[in-house]
C-alpha cells in the first residue's frame, strides 16, 4: 500500500474526499507525528551502528530473535485477553497482573532489539538491490528505512454504481472495530457510497511503515515492496499515484511483482533455510491404474475472480441492488469455506482489485493487471521493468510499451 505524505493536495469544494473527510478529521493518523519519532529512531541507528559490527551469523541471529520475540508478545497478549474475556475468572486482575508485567518486559525488549533487527534487514535488502542494479554509487535512492510497527486502518471508499476507489484515508490504530464499522455505516448513509475498513501490511510513507510479523517471507516481500513505492515517488509513476484508478494499479501491481522477487532473493542469499521447499518430483504413472481423483480443493482466487467479474456486470448493467445482494451471498460462501470475509462490497473489490499480480482473483477482468504482467515477463530483468514504467504517466503509455515489442 502506497500513501502519499509529502504534502497537501488542493482539493475544490464538494470533492468526494473533502465530503468524506468530514467524519474521519479527528480520527486520521497523525504522519507528521509518527515520522518525526521514525526518523528520531533512524538517526540513532545510524550513530550508533552496532550492526556494522556484528559478522553474518550474528545478523542471522538478530533477526530471528526478533520475530520470535514478537511471537511470544502475541501469545502472552492473546492469554491476557483470555483472561479478561473468561466469564468464570472472579478476581480479573489479580490474575492478569503477572501476564501484564511480563508483557511490559517483552515490549522493552522489543524496543531495543527492534531497531537493531531493522538495520540488518535493511542492510541485507542493500545488498540484494545492489546486485539487481537499483543503486547508484553502491546506494539506494532513496535510502532504505522502515520501521516495524502498528499500522494505521485504511477507510476505502467507492461509488455503488461502479467499482472505484475515490478516497482512502489512515485512521488511527486505536480504533476499534466497532468504531470502525459504525463510521463505515455512517458515511455509506450519508453519502450513498460503499465504504470499508481494511488492515494494512505496509504504507510506503519514509520511513516506511511496515507491520510485525513472525513471517519472515512476508516481512521481506513487504519491505521490498514499500521501498519500490518510495523508489517510484522521485519519478512520474508514482508522483502521479493518485490521478487515476489505472495508475494506482500500475503502481501496486508493479510494486508487488517487485516486491515478491526481491523478497525471495533476500531469503535465498540471507535465510536459505526459509525458502519454500521445491514442488514434488512427478511420478510417471502412464503403466499403471491412475488413482482415483482427489476432491478438489476450494480456490479463493478463482472463486474471488468469479465474483468480481459478476459484480461487474450486474454494475454495468445499473443492477446496483442486486450486485450488492449477490455480493453479500458470495460472502457467506466464502465464509463457508474458511474465509471470514467482514464485508464483501464494491469498496472492498476497489483496494484489494489494485493489487493484479496474479491472473485471477480481485482484479477481476482490469486489463491494467494483465498488461502490467504482460511488461514483466517482455523485460530481461527486474531493473529494466520498473526503470521504463517509472516514466509512464498513463495506461496509454504502458499500452504503447507493450506494442512496441518484437
Amino acid at each position: 500500500m502506497f500513501i502519499q505524505v509529502l504534502g497537501p493536495s488542493s482539493l475544490p469544494p464538494g470533492d468526494e474526499l473533502t465530503r468524506v473527510r468530514a467524519f474521519t478529521r479527528s480520527i486520521e493518523f497523525d504522519f507528521a507525528d509518527w515520522t518525526l519519532d521514525a526518523l528520531i529512531v533512524k538517526l540513532n541507528q545510524i550513530s550508533l551502528p552496532v550492526a556494522d559490527y556484528l559478522d553474518e551469523a550474528a545478523q542471522h541471529r538478530v533477526v530471528l530473535d526478533f520475530l520470535d520475540l514478537v511471537r511470544e508478545i502475541r501469545t502472552t497478549e492473546f492469554e491476557l485477553e483470555l483472561i479478561y474475556a473468561d466469564p468464570n475468572e472472579e478476581n480479573v486482575e489479580a490474575a492478569a497482573a503477572p501476564l501484564s508485567q511480563q508483557l511490559d518486559a517483552l515490549y522493552a525488549q522489543r524496543d531495543e532489539l527492534g531497531p537493531l533487527a531493522e538495520t540488518v534487514l535493511q542492510s541485507q535488502l542493500k545488498v540484494i538491490l545492489t546486485e539487481m542494479g537499483f543503486t547508484l554509487g553502491g546506494q539506494p535512492l532513496p535510502p532504505i528505512l522502515y520501521r516495524s510497527t502498528p499500522l494505521p486502518w485504511a477507510l476505502i471508499v467507492s461509488p455503488r454504481e461502479i467499482i472505484r476507489q475515490d478516497a482512502n484515508i489512515s485512521l488511527r490504530t486505536e480504533q476499534t472495530l466497532e468504531q470502525n464499522i459504525a463510521l463505515e455505516d455512517e458515511i455509506s448513509q450519508a453519502l450513498d457510497v460503499s465504504t470499508l475498513v481494511v488492515p494494512v501490511g505496509g504504507v510506503g510513507s519514509y520511513p516506511t511503515m511496515v507491520a510485525q510479523t513472525t513471517n519472515l517471507n512476508w516481512l521481506s516481500t513487504v519491505i521490498a515492496h514499500e521501498w519500490i513505492h518510495n523508489f517510484l515517488t522521485l519519478r512520474p509513476l508514482g508522483m502521479s499515484y493518485n490521478e487515476s484508478n489505472e495508475l494506482r494499479i500500475i503502481n501496486e501491481t508493479a510494486a508487488s511483482l517487485a516486491g515478491d522477487e526481491i523478497g525471495h532473493q533476500l531469503i535465498a542469499s540471507f535465510y536459505p533455510e526459509f525458502l519454500p521447499p521445491p514442488p514434488a518430483p512427478q511420478v510417471d504413472n502412464s503403466e499403471s491404474e491412475p488413482p482415483p481423483p482427489e476432491p478438489l480443493a476450494f480456490d479463493f482466487r478463482a472463486e474471488m475472480h468469479e465474483t468480481r467479474i459478476t459484480t461487474d456486470a450486474l454494475l454495468a448493467d445499473g443492477e446496483i441492488e442486486a450486485a450488492e445482494a449477490y455480493m453479500e451471498a458470495r460472502r457467506s460462501f466464502f465464509w463457508e469455506h474458511g474465509y471470514r470475509i467482514r464485508k464483501l462490497n464494491q469498496a472492498y473489490f476497489a483496494f484489494y482489485g489494485a493489487y493484479a499480480d496474479a491472473p485471477i482473483g480481485a482484479a477481476g477482468e482490469d486489463p491494467v493487471g494483465a498488461a502490467v504482467r504482460a511488461f514483466r515477463l517482455q523485460s530481461d530483468t527486474l531493473e529494466d521493468f520498473i526503470k521504463r514504467l517509472s516514466w509512464l504517466t498513463s495506461f496509454e503509455q504502458l499500452e504503447a510499451l507493450l506494442e512496441e515489442a518484437p
